[in-house]
């Protein structure tokens, strides 16, 4: 069993928007062969291929929404914020 990482050693990154967007448009052209492979209709697969490329474009416009809305906030971290946010004695 491998010990505990050191500090050193750098960690993988995190998955980016861009790599679950590849996996997806992967998946978008080998669903459709895995089923005619299998027997489903020429129109069955493409009606497939047409709902998983509407399901990756709307997953790829939250992915990318929610990457620059987590830069934005952090930029923001750390900054002076004058809210009114007072102690209380």
């Amino acid at each position: 069993m491998p010990g505990p990482r050191s500090s050193s050693e750098p960690r993988p990154a995190p998955d980016t928007a861009s790599d679950v967007i590849r996996w997806a448009a992967f998946s978008c052209v080998l669903v459709p062969v895995v089923l005619l492979w299998y027997g489903t209709s020429l129109a069955g697969a493409a009606g497939t291929a047409f709902g998983l490329a509407a399901v990756t474009a709307a997953c790829r416009v939250l992915l990318r929404h929610s990457e620059r809305r987590t830069e934005r906030c952090a930029t923001q971290r750390g900054g002076r914020h004058t809210r009114g946010q007072t102690p209380v004695d």
